[in-house]
């Protein structure tokens, strides 16, 4: 799938640690950039039934490379907050899956949709070990 983001390009924040310039939003705005251009991008597939599935596939893949790059910065968020965006994250990434395999139900995921969909649930978990270690 040629139309997936590679996840490659959001492993990195850029460092400006002494510049004016909230470079935590200003990752989000690019990556916000990307997205739309992803999704525009997403129309001119073809109108056969995998240019369908993928395009149907878009929010999904969006989703989860939000949820993905966001769980990067969970050290950034109190306790309480880190418990809290766990769950959340969990939940998303659990209903973007199912939707996914629902919009591919008659054949396999494209490769780079489960590598996407592994990736995520492997920051997820990480996470998720970070936190207990933490707790204990």
């Amino acid at each position: 799938v040629s139309n997936c983001l590679e996840l490659d390009q959001f492993n990195t924040m850029p460092d400006h640690s002494d510049d004016h310039l909230d470079t935590h939003r200003l990752t989000w705005a690019v990556l916000l950039g990307k997205w739309v251009q992803f999704a525009r991008s997403a129309v001119a597939l073809p109108d056969d039934e995998q240019g369908r599935k993928l395009r149907a596939s878009v929010p999904d893949l969006i989703m989860l490379q939000a949820v993905w790059f966001a769980l990067q910065h969970m050290d950034e968020l109190s306790a309480a907050e880190q418990a809290l965006g766990l769950d959340r994250a969990t939940v998303l990434v659990d209903h973007h899956t199912v939707q996914l395999n629902a919009h591919w139900q008659s054949e396999d995921l494209p490769q780079k949709i489960e590598q996407l969909i592994t990736d995520v649930r492997q920051m997820l978990a990480t996470v998720n070990e970070n936190q207990q270690a933490k707790n204990q």
